[in-house]
């Protein structure tokens, strides 16, 4: 079913606003800021998989990641509400902003997290969420990051189709603009210990990210 859900095209979305979503100024688990600017040599990833709640606390207690904060990217809606990215009429996905230390944790590394925190297998929704804004997203920063998404999305969907899996249908392209979700959904979990999670993996390890970092 949420394999065949469509995306809007940008005629066909809502106008959005220009007004940019108001966040707080620290993250609620660490302290660190979660909008710009970052401290020097701090690099920044983008990943969509499925309910932003759970994805964010799965980097956050990643080593070598400085800060996160959650969003929407990969539509035409400029700064949505999340009742307009719920419609599916703004085009795009739950995304987790990962800004991290590459000298702790490498970008392959983050990927590896991202792979085995969900299916990337299953289209429009990571299981019982449905919608174009559950769908499964890398966007890369730099062109380092683009080779590297992709080597690990080939490699990792071999793994799957041998486990009996189907294609991976996780979209990889450059960064578009992402829009900051409301400020009570960023570290949701942090601050509702007991809130829902609907993240699951495919128990299939991902072969990349193993590599020791300096």
């Amino acid at each position: 079913m949420g394999r065949l859900l469509p995306l809007l095209t940008a005629d066909q979305a809502l106008p959005g606003r220009d007004q940019a979503m108001p966040v707080p100024p620290a993250h609620h688990v660490n302290g660190h800021a979660i909008s710009p600017p970052y401290p020097e040599g701090l690099e920044e990833a983008v990943f969509g998989l499925g309910c932003f709640w759970g994805a964010e606390r799965k980097f956050w207690q990643t080593d070598g990641v400085w800060s996160t904060s959650v969003g929407y990217a990969g539509g035409h809606t400029p700064n949505p509400t999340y009742e307009e990215v719920c419609s599916g009429r703004t085009g795009h996905t739950e995304v987790v902003r990962v800004i991290y230390d590459p000298k702790r944790v490498s970008y392959a590394a983050l990927l590896k997290v991202f792979f085995e925190a969900h299916d990337p297998t299953q289209g429009m929704r990571q299981g019982g969420d449905i919608g174009t804004q559950y769908r499964s997203a890398i966007y890369t920063t730099t062109p380092a990051q683009k080779q590297t998404a992709e080597t690990a999305l080939a490699a990792y969907g071999e793994k799957l189709r041998a486990a009996g899996f189907g294609a991976v249908t996780t979209e990889v392209r450059e960064a578009p603009p992402f829009y900051y979700a409301e400020h009570y959904h960023q570290q949701y979990l942090a601050k509702n210990p007991g809130g829902y999670c609907g993240l699951g993996g495919t128990g299939i390890s991902c072969p990349v990210g193993l590599e020791v970092t300096p």
